[in-house]
């Protein structure tokens, strides 16, 4: 009796055990999350050189513009450091 009972308990947690595995599979889907994920890392490494091209372009363009900037200030400033030798002899 001791021994039927054990097994019949034994049993009990299989089936809740696999119960809990299959509502797990059912909610979650790791197998259709590891394909979505593969597909959009091909996707990331098809599109990879795309971006690169754009963010060279935007690192260019900003450093165009911060050059501009700075050649504007630097006509419009009286400080020595920015107009190469002329001392500054006002101050």
């Amino acid at each position: 009796m001791l021994q039927s009972e054990a097994l019949q308990t034994n049993f009990k947690r299989l089936m809740n055990f696999l119960a809990f595995t299959r509502n797990y599979f059912i909610k979650k889907n790791p197998i259709q999350a590891m394909g979505n994920d593969i597909v959009n890392g091909i996707k990331d490494l098809l599109t990879i050189r795309k971006k690169l091209k754009m963010a060279q372009y935007r690192v260019n363009y900003h450093k165009y513009q911060f050059n501009r900037m700075e050649a504007l200030i630097a006509e419009n400033n009286q400080h020595n450091f920015l107009k190469g030798k002329n001392f500054d002899q006002t101050r």
